[in-house]
């Protein structure tokens, strides 16, 4: 139902993309990622549609992020390359049409805007109705519903003004300076345009793909209100280093519900700024909760993957996303990036764990020998890698494998080869 719905969109998404090459400039000089007048033209006659619905489907692709507007040009989102082989991909695209359902159908311009808003902000416990009822509803029970909740967003806003004597402002009736029913019809033509509800004689029904949406939007709330730590408000490295303590299973919950609790784009951009930090521990929480993200995170994940601090995270990041074997994962990095990763996953268990784990961390060398893993230690360059070694050197309990480890941190130190 989500593909069939989308299709238009995904045409002429993937028109552009084929059609507008090299630089995938489709976009007007405004900034805005409107089609030219002429490119408009150019995909109806090759789609053989009209301008309008090339504009329309056009609209609904970037609001499903078929396509990414950056100032003057589009290209593909993610979900577009992904649409034939993932699922969630297409879902997920469905989901950001829904959420942004009161723009793909603009209100009209006779209704206030201030009304509109307030509508918008109250259709949430609107659709959670429907969702319940399970079937029809007749729009009268919607609007006194709509009528209440807008009721409740005024007095809830009512502030008390500024002086000594002052006193509450009574909160403004829904009705009748505000007639709702104009504005309840608009939400509910809106949202059968994306697909999320039918209408007919007087009645209003959410369709399979709407029910679901909203099912997912209360379990988002749910997960989000059961965050095991607490960590949910805390920005992403706080939250990372809340986590850092919990078992796996209780992290990832933990991370699913702060991602929850956020747009899916600032949370990704949040953990990969946290992962650029000087812990190499954040760096690798950091991944971990991309992992929960998923395929939302791939574009930003291979774009991380040309910085050299977060390179070998980042490719066993996407190539675990393309289904290569775990025990096959770690083929995909050079010697020197798995060198590199040893050094920054010691640099996080010295800093955060027990020499114990250090030495154990030893075993895990792809290197043969421990000479031949110094020499190239040694030259991978990792910044941390004096401190890792004189960690390393004091934890083991080998006097004569200390002194080796002693003697390469020394030379690194220096400047030797």
């Amino acid at each position: 139902m989500a593909r069939s719905g989308l299709a238009g969109a995904v045409r002429v998404a993937r028109w552009a993309d084929a059609a507008l090459r090299p630089g995938r400039r489709g976009a007007t000089p405004d900034g805005g990622g409107t089609l030219s007048d002429a490119t408009a033209e150019r995909a109806a006659a090759d789609l053989h549609l009209t301008a309008e619905q090339v504009r329309a489907d056009w609209d609904t692709a970037r609001l499903a992020g078929l396509v990414e507007v950056h100032g003057d040009s589009a290209r593909p989102g993610w979900r577009l390359r992904a649409w034939d082989r993932d699922d969630s991909a297409v879902l997920r695209g469905w989901v950001a049409l829904f959420d942004a359902w009161s723009l793909a159908h603009p209100a009209p311009d006779e209704l206030a805007p201030a009304a509109v808003a307030e509508v918008v902000e109250a259709m949430p416990q609107v659709l959670s109705l429907l969702q319940l009822s399970a079937g029809p509803v007749p729009v009268s029970q919607l609007l006194d519903l709509l009528e209440q909740r807008v009721t409740e967003l005024r007095t809830e806003r009512c502030e008390i003004p500024y002086g000594p004597h002052s006193v509450p402002a009574p909160p403004a009736p829904a009705t009748p300076d505000t007639p709702l029913g104009p504005l309840l019809d608009w939400a509910l033509d809106a949202l059968a345009v994306v697909g999320a509800l039918t209408c007919s004689d007087g009645q209003a029904t959410l369709t399979p793909l709407g029910s679901w949406a909203v099912w997912v939007k209360l379990e988002q709330i749910c997960v989000a209100a059961q965050s095991p730590a607490g960590n949910i408000e805390q920005p992403a490295e706080d939250m990372l280093r809340g986590c850092a303590r919990l078992r796996p299973n209780a992290a990832r919950a933990e991370y699913r519900a702060w991602l929850a609790a956020r747009p899916v784009g600032s949370a990704v951009t949040e953990l990969l700024d946290a992962a650029r930090g000087e812990d190499a521990l954040l760096r690798g929480l950091a991944f971990e909760a991309l992992r929960v993200v998923g395929g939302p995170a791939e574009a930003d994940v291979r774009a991380a993957a040309e910085e050299p601090s977060l390179r070998p995270y980042a490719l066993l990041w996407l190539a675990e996303h393309e289904g290569v074997d775990p025990e096959d994962v770690h083929a995909v990095l050079t010697r020197e990036e798995s060198t590199w990763l040893w050094v920054d996953t010691a640099a996080a268990v010295a800093d955060h764990g027990e020499a114990q784990l250090l030495v154990r961390h030893l075993e895990s060398a792809t290197q043969p020998t421990v000479p031949a893993l110094l020499n190239e230690v040694r030259a991978v360059g990792h910044p941390r890698t004096v401190q890792v070694l004189v960690a390393l050197a004091a934890a083991h309990p080998d006097p004569a494998l200390a002194k080796a480890v002693r003697r390469a941190a020394f030379q690194v130190h220096k400047g030797g080869a």
